[in-house]
Order: structure tokens, then sequence, then C-alpha cells
């Protein structure tokens, strides 16, 4: 989608680009895997560090895409779509099945401050004696602390992918001085690198975490310019409540109309007014039931 570029949203234009010789650097030694990935790390920490990125809705769109990556690692066919729907479709009572519980454990890591209770919230089958065991597993540097992590849950649980990965991304988010939890590993790891073990781990977590950086930080500047734009075009909704909707709109990653706190009808007529704007899309494709996103 297209936006407008007023003048007053030109200056996100400033926002810090990743270096060329990131993006397109050779890893072939150690040092330099763990280069790379360390200067990747860093650039995302200035980015995270500026006001004009939506940080929120920045975690809960790569908190999307971690959950899209355990499930493929499971070797189940659902994307973000179907885990989309696998959520927001919940009536109370219902269970939102293998896929839908792999999303709703990212998501519940991602939205509180990373902290053993929260973890614990995301990851209900494990005690806080074993989350606080195995973050204690990880020392040293960021990487090294998250790859260890990850080790000693899956030497332990071989099978357990998605709350080692979880726990991983929590250790390296609290050794970065990051408040909550920034979903990175999973989408840059290969399903065979959850069979290494040792030094090839943590080169393995050091390249993912360079591509997986790489591509968070082309999406914060992404989402800065559509917040942007959104926030450019809100004083034009007329409708009581639109406030707290656009906020909603600016923290989610999808929202459903019968979330807002807008009567139904007038609900859809704001989603149908933000899409005409060019400020949310439909995410769906659907007649019914629709989602909507920044």
């Amino acid at each position: 989608m297209t936006f407008a570029r007023p003048d007053h949203i030109s200056d996100l234009d400033t926002l810090p680009r990743m270096p060329a010789w990131v993006t397109s650097g050779r890893s072939e030694t150690p040092e330099d895997v763990a280069f790379l990935s360390g200067a990747a790390l860093n650039h995302l920490h200035l980015v995270l560090a500026r006001e004009e990125v939506p940080k929120a809705l920045l975690r809960a769109r790569l908190t999307l895409r971690a959950a899209e990556a355990c499930v493929a690692f499971s070797g189940r066919p659902e994307r973000a779509g179907e885990l989309r729907d696998a959520v927001h479709l919940l009536r109370p009572g219902d269970l939102p099945g293998p896929a839908g519980e792999v999303y709703l454990a990212w998501r519940r890591a991602m939205e509180r401050p990373v902290s053993i209770k929260a973890l614990g919230r995301a990851l209900p089958t494990l005690g806080p004696g074993q989350i606080a065991a195995w973050l204690d597993a990880g020392q040293g540097a960021p990487v090294r602390r998250a790859g260890l992590v990850l080790e000693a849950v899956l030497r332990e649980a071989p099978r357990a992918d998605v709350p080692g990965l979880i726990l991983a991304d929590a250790a390296l988010s609290q050794a970065l001085g990051w408040d909550h939890l920034v979903p990175l590993l999973a989408p840059g790891l290969k399903r065979a690198d959850l069979r290494k073990r040792g030094e090839d781990l943590r080169l393995a977590c050091h390249r993912a975490l360079t591509s997986s950086t790489v591509e968070a930080v082309r999406l914060a500047a992404d989402l800065a310019r559509r917040a942007a734009h959104l926030k450019a075009v809100a004083p034009k909704l007329r409708a009581k409540g639109a406030g707290d909707a656009v906020e909603m709109f600016l923290t989610r990653d999808a929202v459903a109309p019968s979330a807002l706190p807008l009567p139904d009808r007038a609900a859809r007529r704001l989603c149908d007014r933000l899409v005409d704007l060019g400020a949310v899309r439909e995410l769906t494709g659907r007649d019914a039931f629709r989602l909507y996103g920044v």
C-alpha cells in the first residue's frame, strides 16, 4: 500500500538504516559471524530508542513471525493468516488448537515486561523454578547467553522448541537491556539448527540474529511510517472512542471491529474509513469477520 507522505512525517527518512556492510557481509569465520550479529543488534537497539517507532506494534508483528516459524518447525501448515484466525475467532470455552497455542504462548511472553511470572503465564506447563534454572544457564555476552539457554532447554526437553526459543529470546532481551521480549531468534533459525549443540548452535544463533534483526529494522521503519500516517489522519475521525481505537491499532498486530470501544456499526464504519484513508489494511480478504491492522 502506498501512503501519502506529508511534510510533517518526512523526517522518518532519518530513522537510521542498517549499514550495507551488515546486510551484505559474508561471515566466513566465527569472529565474522559474531561481529555481524553484534553490529545488527546494536543497530536495532538504536532504532528501538527512537520515539517514532511503535514498539508494541513492532513486537506484535515480530511475535507473529516467531509463532509462524515455530509452527513450521513442527511440520504444521498454518501461516500468519491462520494463526490470526486461531486467536481472533476464539469464543469463550474454545480451544485454539496446537498452532493457536503456539501463537498465544508467544503473545503472552511479549505482552508484559520480562519476568519469571510473565514467562510462567506464557508457559503454564513449566514451574517458576524450572524457568529460572533454564534462564540461569545463560551466561556471558547476549547472544552466547541466549544460545546457552536454548541449548539447556533442548538438551533436557528435545521437543520443547517453543519454550526454548521463548526463553532464549527472553534471555537475549534482558541481556540487551530491553524491558519486553523482542522475538528474533525463531524467524532466523532453520529447523536443522535446533538439532545443533555447543559452538555450532551458538554460531547458528549469531547467523539467525543477523538476518532476523535486519528484517526487524526494515519492519520498524515501515511501521514508523504507517503509524505516523495513522496519527496524521486521526483528527479526521469524528466517532466517539476513535482515539482509543487508534491506540489499539498502534499496539496490536490485528484488531477485529468487535474489539474496538465503539458500537458494532460505528466500529465497522470506522475501520472502513481508516481503510479509505490508507491508514489501516484489511488483513483477511473476507467479507465476514474481518481483521484490520496498520
